[in-house]
């Protein structure tokens, strides 16, 4: 697969992130390394930017894309482990971190990976192939009310039981293997009425709830966010890109949690529980794309930039 990714909202990141010279950044969602590419050119190639992700295809393809750029390090693993992986790569303290969150077009657009609902394919949706269970496993072992739940909570899909119950339904007579399996489920439960009515395709709140459950893209989400900030220096500045509101509430609440982390009774004269700001909160909360962006990349229409700036040490 050739890894060739658009990185959205480019201008914004390189805006707000304050690239500087001999600057240390982590890209904590690598892909292709567009992104990167661009930091790394913005420090007219002094800064270290540490790159993770957990798709070996993607590791591969940013690295040799990067590989004229001597501060580059490319790092096997999970965002979410983000602090811990800096940590044994002895990068220290960071001027700057990006986190471009959800699925990336070169995954979307690779049948053999399983999460387009446009191409019959093994149903996979694995972001890191080495572990974990896939979406055909999910859906041929989770009880109903779990499969229904996930794609309720993750997808916000109102017709969420009754896919889930023609899903266990199908999986009696065959188990679930490939992409337009889970198609045709969900075309099953949703009345022709209501899908042609919608704009978009019926099973895509599914395909978005299967993968978020089956990379556990949201549980750790906060955790994360909190540890990245606690990474940067003085000054340093975090990115993070979203695309469905699930993972926008998240970032923004967490944010809004670091910049205020007061627990003091509203009414409370002085503050006494001690807790202080980690962050401030920029750009007014949040940026999207330009209107020549969204025509030029239609991807990048519902992508959601925040950002925020350390002012403590916590």
């Amino acid at each position: 697969m050739e890894f060739i990714h658009e990185p959205v909202l480019l201008h914004e990141v390189l805006q707000w992130m304050n690239v500087r010279g001999d600057g240390v950044y982590c890209d904590g969602t690598l892909g292709g390394g567009g992104h990167s590419e661009a930091i790394l050119r913005a420090s007219r190639g002094t800064a270290s930017l540490y790159g993770i992700d957990r798709d070996e295809t993607a590791i591969a393809a940013a690295s040799e894309r990067l590989r004229g750029f001597p501060g580059f390090h490319a790092i096997r693993g999970n965002f979410h482990d983000g602090k811990e992986l800096l940590r044994e790569a002895g990068a220290g303290k960071l001027d700057g971190v990006l986190l471009d969150l959800g699925v990336s077009s070169p995954q979307l657009d690779t049948p053999e990976r399983g999460f387009s609902y446009h191409a019959d394919a093994p149903l996979d949706m694995r972001m890191d192939r080495s572990r974990g269970m896939t979406a055909a496993d999910f859906l041929n072992t989770a009880d109903e009310k779990e499969i229904a739940r996930v794609i309720r909570e993750y997808g916000e899909e109102k017709w969420a039981a009754r896919i889930a119950a023609i899903i266990c339904e199908h999986r009696r007579q065959k188990p679930f293997a490939t992409t337009f399996d889970l198609v045709e489920a969900v075309d099953a439960a949703i009345p022709k009425a209501v899908r042609r009515r919608e704009d978009g395709h019926p099973a895509r709140r599914t395909f978005q709830a299967v993968r978020i459950a089956v990379n556990d893209e949201l549980a750790p989400l906060d955790q994360a966010l909190r540890d990245f900030a606690s990474c940067l220096k003085p000054g340093g500045r975090i990115c993070v890109i979203t695309f469905h509101s699930l993972e926008d509430r998240i970032v923004k609440k967490c944010f809004k949690a670091l910049e205020n982390p007061c627990i003091c009774p509203p009414k409370a004269p002085i503050c006494t529980c001690g807790r202080k700001p980690v962050l401030r909160v920029l750009a007014g909360g949040v940026i999207t794309p330009s209107e020549e962006e969204t025509e030029r990349n239609p991807r990048a229409r519902s992508a959601k930039l925040r950002v925020a700036e350390k002012i403590g040490e916590g």
